[in-house]
């Protein structure tokens, strides 16, 4: 049985060391044989650095790693070329004054790898002589890999006069590939995010963004079919279709993937079900994002994009979508083809992200932490035991335990949606089916949520006085008649109040 490659982003050490690979080197033979130059975005830990060291070995040709994988007997390993790598994925830079050091340091790698020495201690400079310096010396084009081309950047979007300025300095680097066209074959660069005013995209018109390409739509991660025949043995006795629900769903517009560490994680903690890629990374900038606007989160969370809208992330102009999508906490769920054109409906890729995802929300709604983990237990149970009138207790405690100074220290309750988005946020990290903005033929339920045969209809309205208009809208537009084959259907009715900043109105009926 072979070893779990945790943590591994070296191809050599995987094959040589007898750990389990996923073969992905189809993919790669068809980049490779194409040439050109590509850019892929993927979420942190999706296996980029892995692909990218995979490419490298195969242009220097070292043929022995590959045999047994789909490219072995199809790439000319005699054809070798000069690879030019840069791995930004390491480090934090906080000031532009560390930034040209590291750069500087990154390319002595580079040089060591080439066996070629710079005469310039500036990185835009030195880069330019080992593209020049390594087509003369070996007599071939050459190949350029760069890994997390934009972590500089993202690790200071929440200081724009700073990530400004890493945006810039990267751009002058990154421009060398544009200048220096004449002695390149290959380049792949990998990031999570398409900064649209780098000279990366602006600059490099044959760049081909493979991003969301059928033909590359497992290029990174796992597929389900991986796991029953790569990880078979490993993942023997452990329910598939429950790991598919918890881990798998991002899809790029192919066949659906799972994040590579939830998986080797799963496996390597005895199958316990844990929010293992989340825990790794510090979603900290989506608070300081939520503070600045008034987002609804039921909508956040289903959210109709155009490419342009996904694409649509810089410094200046920060499209807390795009960021969504582009992290992972976002996936596309369904394409869209009409007269308007191409648009893609976004949601939660899988269990893991909408459990943590959201109890993330009702830190940001909220500030609640120590009460959260009793509040939703009271309210689960209240859902699983069918028990309305018991809701209702558990909401209204919910929305009393919120602290005072939230409400005096913003304006997040002033607006309808606050109340709905606490409820939605709650009830959604439980793990539950919920459909916000569930569409009728005669109108929108404002939440739905399915636990096995049972469907609760719900409806919210902010007033002064309790009027009973909620639950009265659900019955004039017979909302319930969407699920009435389902076997129970309650109809809940929720008025809140600003100035009580609680429940003033329950109502509810069983169908």
């Amino acid at each position: 049985m072979k070893k779990l490659p945790i943590g591994i982003q070296t191809f050599s050490k995987i094959i040589e060391g007898e750990f389990t690979y996923v073969d992905k080197t189809s993919i790669a033979h068809a980049l490779v044989k194409e040439g050109g130059y590509y850019f892929l975005s993927r979420p942190r830990r999706f296996g980029k650095s892995l692909f990218l060291d995979t490419l490298k070995d195969i242009f220097e040709g070292k043929k022995q790693l590959f045999k047994g994988l789909a490219i072995y007997d199809k790439w000319d390993w005699d054809d070798k070329y000069p690879v030019l790598r840069v791995s930004l994925g390491s480090g934090v830079e906080k000031d532009i004054n560390q930034l040209f050091p590291r750069l500087r340091w990154l390319l002595e790698d580079a040089e060591d790898d080439l066996k070629i020495k710079c005469n310039s201690k500036n990185p835009v400079v030195c880069f330019k002589e080992l593209i020049k310096k390594a087509h003369e010396k070996y007599g071939k084009k050459v190949v350029i890999l760069i890994d997390e081309y934009d972590k500089p950047i993202l690790d200071n979007i929440t200081d724009s006069k700073v990530a400004r300025l890493m945006r810039d300095a990267m751009m002058n680097f990154y421009a060398v590939i544009k200048d220096n066209d004449a002695y390149i074959r290959f380049v792949f660069i990998t990031g999570v995010s398409k900064f649209s005013k780098m000279n990366l995209f602006s600059g490099l018109n044959n760049l081909n963004d493979i991003t969301l390409d059928e033909k590359y739509a497992t290029i990174c991660g796992y597929t389900h079919n991986d796991l029953r025949t790569e990880f078979k043995d490993l993942l023997e006795g452990a329910d598939l279709e429950m790991v598919r629900k918890w881990y798998n769903g991002y899809n790029y517009l192919g066949e659906k993937v799972y994040n590579p560490f939830d998986i080797l994680l799963f496996i390597d903690k005895g199958f316990r079900y844990e929010n293992f890629w989340w825990e790794t990374g510090n979603p900290s900038f989506l608070i300081d994002m939520l503070k600045e606007g008034e987002y609804f989160i039921p909508k956040l969370e289903h959210f109709l994009a155009t490419k342009e809208v996904l694409n649509t992330f810089d410094v200046d102009h920060i499209e807390l979508i795009a960021l969504l999508w582009q992290t992972g906490y976002l996936t596309i769920t369904e394409e869209i083809s009409d007269d308007m054109g191409m648009s893609y409906q976004l949601g939660i890729p899988n269990k893991e992200i909408q459990l943590s995802l959201n109890s993330l929300f009702i830190t940001y709604l909220t500030t609640q932490t120590a009460e959260k983990l009793s509040l939703q237990r009271s309210i689960l149970q209240t859902i699983k035991s069918a028990n309305p009138d018991g809701l209702k207790d558990a909401l209204y405690t919910l929305f009393a335990s919120i602290p005072y100074h939230n409400f005096t220290n913003n304006k997040l309750s002033d607006y309808e949606g606050y109340y709905a988005s606490v409820v939605y946020a709650y009830l959604a990290s439980l793990g539950m089916t919920i459909v916000p903005e569930d569409i009728t033929n005669l109108g929108r339920i404002d939440l739905t949520l399915q636990y096995r045969d049972k469907v609760f209809i719900i409806e919210f309205k902010l007033s002064e006085k309790a009027t009973g208009s909620a639950l009265r809208q659900i019955k004039e537009k017979r909302y319930f008649e969407k699920y009435s084959s389902s076997k129970e259907v309650y109809l809940i009715g929720i008025e809140f109040s600003r100035e009580q900043r609680n429940i003033i109105g329950y109502e509810w009926e069983k169908m």
